[in-house]
Parts: structure tokens; sequence; C-alpha cells
């Protein structure tokens, strides 16, 4: 197998090709710029997103093949058929456009993720955030680097903050009451919007904010849209765990992440994952 330094590169290379797909949809210059929009449980998928997918997994495959590496894609995925398959050791965990609904709303606050996953835990991470033409990429153990078209330069998140003057990353879409009773109750009350995980992520990398909180209701997030972003944010210093404190697992059989997610710079990581615990059973109670 080649080693992690060769794999990177051949990824960070499909990322900005990726970007490049994404974008021409997003701004009408694709050949067939028609954007039809259909529903997969209750999600939106474009003709951008199959696109884009298509061309991941085919330059992946083209380029490393399938011997040493399985792929879990959004838009290729299957549920199980209730039998357990056997996880690969390595695997591929692709979201090939996170943020549909704002790439469909023109916020441009979407995002592509490849990450590569040891057993259950990522060792490899591409965040590209194509509006801004940033790619963001780590490697467990290596740090965490932004590349533009001139380059790259390490990253790190915030530190020497006060915890009410955090700022916490809240989603457009994905609310709930159990979640809005949380984000008013929290000691930290500067908002702001931001979409997509990977450009949330890429918001505390830049240190432009300090905490995302992701907590499942009906439907959780998926292995897919935390796996890359979560590498991007610990190599740069960040935490990103279960409000119990124990790290996130991919690969598993089951792709979703339930119960309360926090992300953070890392500097009061343990004392908001508590207290989110606490406002959350005062909720339950109320």
């Amino acid at each position: 197998m080649k080693d992690l330094q060769e794999i990177l590169a051949i990824a960070r290379e499909i990322g900005w090709g990726a970007a490049d797909i994404l974008r021409s949809y997003y701004h009408g210059t694709a050949k067939d710029p028609n954007l039809e929009v259909q529903y997969k449980q209750n999600e939106p998928v474009t003709v951008a997103d199959v696109a884009a997918s298509q061309y991941i997994l085919q330059r992946l495959q083209a380029t490393l093949g399938n011997e040493n590496f399985a792929y879990i894609s959004e838009e290729t995925y299957q549920s199980p058929t209730g039998v357990a398959q056997p996880s690969a050791p390595w695997v591929w965990i692709i979201d090939p456009l996170d943020g549909t609904r704002d790439f469909i709303e023109k916020t441009g606050d979407y995002a592509v993720h490849i990450a590569l996953v040891k057993e259950t835990r990522p060792v490899l991470a591409v965040v590209v955030v194509p509006e801004a033409q940033k790619l963001y990429y780590a490697i467990k153990g290596g740090g965490t680097f932004v590349e533009t078209r001139d380059g790259s330069v390490p990253l790190q998140v915030s530190s020497h903050k006060r915890i009410e003057d955090l700022t916490l990353i809240v989603s457009r879409s994905h609310r709930n009451q159990r979640l809005d009773y949380l984000l008013q109750n929290l000691p930290c009350q500067n908002h702001k919007s931001v979409g997509s995980v990977g450009c949330k992520i890429a918001t505390i990398v830049e240190q432009q904010a300090d905490i995302y909180i992701s907590l499942s209701g009906k439907s959780a997030p998926k292995d897919w849209d935390m796996a890359a972003p979560e590498l991007i944010l610990t190599e740069a210093g960040g935490k990103f765990t279960h409000f119990d404190g124990t790290p996130l697992q991919y690969n598993i059989g089951d792709i979703n992440q339930w119960g309360g997610l926090l992300a953070s710079n890392g500097e009061y990581h343990e004392v908001l994952c508590k207290e989110a615990e606490r406002i959350l059973e005062q909720f339950e109670h109320s």
C-alpha cells in the first residue's frame, strides 16, 4: 500500500477536481446545469451530488484499487440487509456534497468530505469548501493545513478566550426544540449560522468560531458528515467527542452518529459537555 503522504496527495487532487464539478453546477456552467432535486429519506439529492460522487469514487478506485480499501459514500451507500457486513480495516468515507440544501439555496456553505478510516478512526482527511476555494487536509499526528491555489499554511484553533466569549455555530436547517433549549441555556451566547459540517469545522479552524453541537433527533448525522471534519478539527488542536467524552466511532455497521456531539477549540470542552448533559436533563423534566 502507498504511504499516507502519497495517498493524501491523491485525495487532495481529487478533492479539487470534485470542487470544480460542484462549482460548475452551482454557477450554472456545467454541460447540463439543470439542478433537478430528488429526495432520498427526506434529504435532497441533486445531479451535482451524483456527478461528484462518481468522480471521487472512480478516481480513488482507479488510483488505489479495491484490494486494500472499502468505500462508503453517501450517494452509493445501501443500508445493510440486516446481516452484519464484515467491515474492512481501511475504508474511505466520502460525502461528495455536504450541505445540499445550502447548495440548492445558494448560501455558499457546502463542502466535499473525503476521509480514510482505519478500523474505526480517521487517519487522513480532506475537506474542500469550493466557494472559498480552500482545501483543508490532515493526517493523524501531522497537524492541519489549509491549501489555496497559492500554497498551504498550518492552522490552529483559537485559544485564551473566556467561556462567555466563545462563538457557537448553529445550523440553519437541522433544528428542534431540544437543541434550541440547549443553545439558549449554554454559557456562550454568541451564535453564528453556518451550513454544512465541513464549513462549520472550517470556521472553527479559521478561528471565526469555537464550538459546534450536533444533537440527533428523529435522525442523526452520518459517518460521512463527521469523519473528515473531525480529523481536520482535532489535528488543529480542537476536540470532537460525544457529550460523555467518548470518541466517535466510524465504520462499525451503524452509520448514524446518535446522541449529543460537541466539537470545540478544546479549551472548555469537558465543561461544556457536562453543561450540555445537565441542560438536556433539565429539558426532559421541564
